[in-house]
């Protein structure tokens, strides 16, 4: 199996258990590779380790969340498995560069990390797409 097909694996893995508590340790054993192989193989592949890849799809699903429902911050930052509204508020600024309450406000979703594709080209072999595209809100 190739780097890009483990890489797959990985991203098919994590984006169907992304609403679960994750570790490296539950990945490889579901997966039946090593932690270490995962882990240098996803980061080579994509730039990203898998611990902030995680968390990236997970705010950027929760400011989905945050612009398309009503439902409390508080909600949203435990679906989102964080511990608290303050921890996830910090997270969300960092990646958003602004509160979930203003990100709410402005109603403008924009996904900082969507999901890894991978696919093949005939003139540069395989290649990992994370595009960033979308609006910035002010």
């Amino acid at each position: 199996m190739n780097k890009n097909m483990v890489v797959e694996r990985i991203v098919e893995y994590l984006e169907e258990h992304l609403n679960e508590e994750l570790s490296l340790d539950k990945i490889a054993k579901d997966l039946n590779y090593s932690k270490f192989y995962l882990a240098r193989v996803f980061t080579r592949e994509t730039g990203k380790t898998i611990c902030k890849y995680v968390q990236g799809r997970r705010l950027t699903l929760a400011a989905q969340k945050l612009t398309e429902t009503q439902k409390p911050i508080v909600e949203i930052a435990y679906e989102a498995q964080y511990q608290s509204q303050q921890a996830f508020t910090a997270a969300f600024h960092q990646l958003y560069f602004c509160t979930p309450q203003v990100f709410r406000n402005n109603g403008i979703f924009y996904p900082r990390q969507p999901r890894i594709s991978v696919g093949s080209s005939r003139r540069t072999g395989s290649q990992i797409s994370c595009g960033l595209g979308g609006k910035i809100a002010a």
